[in-house]
């Protein structure tokens, strides 16, 4: 356990703690006190720890993770997708009969094809989300959902051109949560640059701060 330490920096106590919640599988038995630990053991660990310090997620959401990348009859898009779902926000669908937030969502998944996607969480967010805009007079925003709708799908095959052919399921997973979790601040980050030059480009430097700080709406 001194050599997973000493290679990833994870200190024996957190290395410890880790078996026990079954993040980590335990090593080979070499006797009453001692185990053999091999190089995935080493790659766990560091995924482990990523998902914990930069993934933001919590230990119970780690062990669903792990436990469906161990599940042999999980394959391919249904690894993909259970890990999707474990590190997505859970909202309660909407209820009653169907609102007008509802089919500005749905109208819009079916306009770009977007099919059987029904009882996914983020549907419930977005339909929520519609339903404040609303609420708040903010349709201008509405009126832009499809040019993000576009831009989404793009970040979407750049998301599963990275993934690959999903030979590697610990490297899939890792993309998966990873690429949710830190792509979105990617995105954000991304979003925000280019709202600061598209108005330095439209309106010109912002007088009341340093360059590249110019706002954009929304």
């Amino acid at each position: 356990m001194a050599d997973l330490t000493a290679e990833t920096g994870v200190p024996v106590p957190t290395i410890k703690y880790y078996l026990r919640e079954g993040l980590l599988p335990p090593g080979r038995a070499l006797g009453r006190n001692q185990a053999e630990y091999s190089r995935a053991h080493v790659r766990r660990l560091k995924l482990v720890r990523a998902l914990v310090e930069y993934g933001g997620l919590s230990i119970a959401v780690i062990r669903d993770l792990v436990r469906h990348l161990d599940d042999p009859d999980v394959r391919g898009g249904d690894l993909l997708g259970a890990a999707q779902l474990t590190v997505t926000a859970q909202h309660e669908p909407p209820a009653g009969p169907k609102d007008r937030a509802e089919e500005i969502v749905d109208d819009l998944l079916a306009r770009h094809g977007w099919h059987d996607l029904d009882r996914h969480p983020s549907r419930h967010t977005l339909i929520g989300l519609v339903r404040s805009l609303s609420e708040l007079g903010r349709e201008d925003m509405l009126d832009v959902l499809d040019d993000y709708a576009v831009a989404a799908e793009r970040v979407a095959e750049a998301d599963l051109r990275v993934v690959g052919e999903l030979l590697d399921r610990e490297r899939a997973l890792e993309i998966v949560v990873l690429g949710t979790q830190l792509g979105d601040t990617i995105i954000t980050s991304l979003r925000r640059l280019a709202q600061a030059h598209v108005a330095q480009r439209l309106h010109g430097p912002s007088p009341s701060g340093p360059p590249g700080t110019g706002q954009a709406g929304h």
